[in-house]
């Protein structure tokens, strides 16, 4: 799958392919980070877009199942892995985070430690 360019904000999502243990440890913490007073508003706006990006995620694989499939059915990756697709700065957001669980930032980084 591809990046996405959102043309009215003239961002570029890319997309993480996360699996539902990735995604659902994802929304734990991103939930314990907008629990803290001391997050920053700017942050917890990001945090709370990626949030929704998660649910997207979910229902663009209802309503279009063969998109992701394909990625799939190539890769040889789980079923229930799907594209969380996320602007640089919500990743670097999310990324900042020390509530985030080791093997999601891995997901997100593709190994790479940031």
């Amino acid at each position: 799958m591809s990046m996405v360019f959102e043309q009215e904000t003239r961002v570029v999502l890319v997309p993480h392919w996360l699996s539902a243990a990735d995604r659902d440890a994802l929304a734990v913490a991103l939930d314990a980070a907008l629990d803290r007073a001391d997050l920053p508003a700017s942050t917890a706006d990001r945090l709370i877009d990626v949030l929704t990006e998660l649910h997207v995620a979910r229902a663009r694989d209802v309503v279009w199942p063969s998109s992701a499939a394909r990625v799939r059915l190539v890769t040889g990756w789980d079923p229930d892995t799907l594209p969380v697709r996320l602007s640089a700065m919500e990743l670097a957001c999310t990324l900042s985070l020390p509530e985030l669980p080791a093997p999601v930032r891995a997901a997100l980084t593709g190994g790479r430690s940031v």
